[in-house]
């Protein structure tokens, strides 16, 4: 009884931290909560050595890992650089540069990390617009919402995807089915309000665009490298055609390309790795390992059959999807993803969790890593997105693309009444 109420005690400050961003008085962030949740646990005897490594789930890290150091190959090849800049160097009217930019990045996020994407365009993107003379504002809001609601289209374009798709053992090619049309309908929305709010506010005021600019290390841009960025493009490529044809496992296929791309006679491992996001594969690991010390106890399967019985079923979709919005503005997507994964038994039931946990972390700044990377990014260029100016922009996407997912459940719940 002590172990399951220190169990519980433990968890409930673990999610805390999630909701917090860490815990006060401590220099903790999500990533550090976690793991001391974990250790805490281990050290207790509510779980052993060896029942915490078999709570983490391999595939899953394993699949999110691979797609890292695909990522890195590009970054490091410079091939996200020289696409923001051909963008930038088009001959279109700011709403027009506006939709090439949205459905460019969406359909990089949909093949590789939506934060990866973020973290390597945010800068260069700044550069693009001043010297057009153009306001970054709309842009960088643009490329954040795009970057969640492209992701959101297959089982690899961000973490939480990764986790439902392998968990769930989901086909790939159907998923995109289910996902492709909310996605796509998602992205035209996401244009259309955000053009909407930059109306008569596209140009930069002069003093602005003529300032020098501060540098940040980290957001230099990396010269392109054509034969690295071939070489990743190729080697990514033949991974979602196995993805999509061949009944191989999924983290297999991609552990295998990455192993490839790293044995390269020019872009050192050290490198490679150096851009892996470790801080988010340990938050993983110790987020598993506290959910899975707190199914241990029964208290989740009591709370679901106590819901059901109230009427609020979570394994019915609606429910799902609901409660879902709902937790992935509180702890974060990943977080409500690994809560409310039990409860998904339906048959579409990863699909509306992946939309759901995906399209809602547009709605704060705090729902999505992708948001917070592109703002610390406009940050260090001198570029201030508060709340306030990001809640402008991301509530009406949110509300927008969450109705059009709210529709497609309806009609596919419909169509199998």
């Amino acid at each position: 009884m002590v172990t399951e109420a220190a169990v519980v005690l433990i968890f409930f400050v673990v999610y805390a931290g999630m909701i917090l961003g860490g815990l006060p008085f401590l220099q903790l962030d999500r990533t550090g909560v976690a793991l001391l949740g974990a250790i805490a646990l281990v050290s207790i005897g509510a779980l052993s050595l060896e029942e915490a490594w078999g709570a983490i789930h391999a595939p899953t890290l394993i699949l999110l890992f691979a797609f890292m150091v695909m990522s890195s190959q590009l970054r490091l090849g410079g091939f996200y650089t020289w696409v923001t800049q051909r963008l930038g160097a088009l001959p279109l009217t700011p709403p027009q540069l506006l939709a090439a930019l949205i459905f460019a990045i969406a359909g990089l996020s949909a093949v590789f990390s939506n934060d990866i994407i973020c973290l390597a365009v945010a800068p260069v993107l700044v550069e693009v617009c001043l010297v057009r003379a153009l306001n970054p504002l709309p842009f960088l809001l643009a490329l954040a919402c795009a970057a969640n609601v492209g992701s959101a289209a297959t089982l690899i374009g961000n973490p939480q995807n990764m986790l439902i798709g392998e968990t769930l053992q989901l086909s790939f090619p159907l998923y995109i089915t289910e996902t492709a049309g909310p996605v796509l309908l998602g992205l035209a929305a996401t244009w259309a309000v955000i053009a909407w709010q930059a109306r008569g506010k596209w140009e930069c005021r002069a003093q602005e665009s003529a300032a020098p600019l501060p540098r940040h290390d980290a957001d230099e841009p990396v010269a392109f490298d054509a034969w690295q960025s071939v070489k990743g493009i190729t080697v990514a490529g033949m991974v979602f055609v196995l993805f999509l044809l061949a009944p191989l496992p999924r983290e297999v296929v991609a552990l295998v390309a990455a192993g490839l791309l790293m044995t390269s006679r020019k872009l050192h491992s050290y490198k490679m790795l150096g851009l892996v996001d470790w801080q988010l594969l340990v938050l993983f690991i110790g987020l598993f390992v506290v959910n899975h010390a707190l199914s241990r106890t029964g208290l989740p399967q009591d709370v679901m059959r106590t819901l059901a019985a109230g009427g609020a079923d979570l394994a019915h979709p609606w429910m799902l999807f609901g409660a879902t919005f709902v937790l992935s503005n509180l702890v974060s997507n990943v977080p409500a993803v690994m809560l409310l994964l039990p409860a998904a038994t339906h048959e579409i039931s990863g699909p509306v969790l992946a939309l759901a946990s995906t399209l809602a972390g547009n709605l704060l700044i705090v729902g999505s890593i992708a948001n917070i990377i592109v703002i610390g990014a406009a940050r260090r260029r001198g570029i201030h997105i508060g709340w306030k100016e990001h809640a402008r922009t991301g509530v009406p996407v949110t509300l927008v693309t969450m109705a059009i997912a709210a529709g497609w459940l309806w009609l596919r719940l419909r169509g199998a009444a």
